[in-house]
């Protein structure tokens, strides 16, 4: 099914939404979505074989879906390359100080991999945070003025990561796409944040953005935090990379960018509104071929029915 014919048929049954009264709360690590007023419960899967290979030719049928254990009935389906919505959050503190060039160029080329309509908003932050793009955004194809932007970054001064994440994650919510995600580029370390871990991983459970997080950091760097990434990578169906050269940097960004190209989306009603975490498990039915390896985010908060 088509994304576009996919989205009428939600329209046509979002209105029969089913409520009831199970569920369970949540780890304090685990995320959740749903999508706008039809309340949608939208999931981003990334399939690989057990290599790493990414497998982006699956039709629907092979896709099984279960919420709290129970199967459910896949009404959304797109294994499409269309645009998605993507921040970057970019560290420029005094840390990042002898990077900071090769994390410019692994921007621009994530970019230049990138669909060239996918919406792309920018934030630097150091001691404070800013848009890097004076609060607009630009298309990946465009850049340019990415580039442009970019290049004025200084690294100084400490680092808010965490302000950072939730300012990034406050562009998305407003963003065009469907599809979201976010690439960090840091080295998890965070010093002078008013928000904290908890606040962030908390919108992430409201938010249905993908959290790509790149560690960049020296072996003897003090003020690092690689178990922030991968916390904020393992919460929301992303991923983190450790790279230790520009040459491996490079490769995390191409990774990344192919795998927001390749994955799938698929969608389903949630099959109760009880306000109540919902544990997410998507599966791809075996066929006479080799186990697949899915990856996505293991659960959402399901709203609540509006008792009149």
């Amino acid at each position: 099914m088509r994304l576009i014919a996919g989205l009428i048929l939600i329209l046509a049954i979002a209105a029969a939404g089913r409520s009831a009264t199970s569920g369970q709360q949540p780890p304090a690590d685990r995320p959740s979505f749903i999508s706008g007023a039809s309340e949608l419960v939208v999931l981003p899967v990334t399939v690989t074989d057990r290599q790493g290979r990414l497998i982006s030719d699956l039709p629907q049928e092979r896709f099984v879906v279960f919420d709290q254990g129970r199967r459910q009935d896949v009404v959304l389906f797109s294994s499409e390359d269309v645009p998605v919505s993507i921040a970057l959050v970019i560290d420029d503190s005094g840390s990042m100080r002898a990077k900071l060039g090769e994390v410019v160029a692994a921007t621009l080329s994530f970019a230049r991999w990138s669909h060239p309509q996918d919406e792309v908003f920018a934030i630097e932050f150091n001691d404070t945070v800013r848009d890097a793009l004076g609060g607009g955004r630009l298309e990946a194809g465009h850049t340019r003025e990415l580039e442009a932007a970019l290049r004025t970054l200084i690294p100084q001064g400490q680092t808010a990561l965490y302000d950072a994440l939730v300012m990034a994650l406050n562009r998305l919510d407003q963003a065009t796409h469907a599809r979201k995600a976010l690439v960090l580029l840091s080295d998890g370390g965070d010093n002078v944040s008013k928000a904290t871990l908890d606040h962030v991983l908390a919108h992430a459970r409201r938010s249905n953005v993908a959290i790509y997080a790149i560690g960049i950091y020296d072996v003897d760097t003090p003020d690092t935090n690689p178990g922030v990434l991968k916390a904020l990578a393992t919460a929301t169906g992303g991923e983190r990379f450790l790279p230790k050269s520009p040459g491996p940097l490079l490769q995390a960004c191409l990774e990344i960018a192919r795998e927001i190209r390749s994955g799938y989306t698929l969608g389903y009603i949630p099959p109760e509104r009880d306000g109540r975490y919902h544990a997410v498990r998507v599966q791809v039915d075996r066929t006479d071929g080799p186990r697949l390896v899915v990856r996505t985010r293991p659960g959402y908060f399901a709203a609540r029915a509006v008792t009149q």
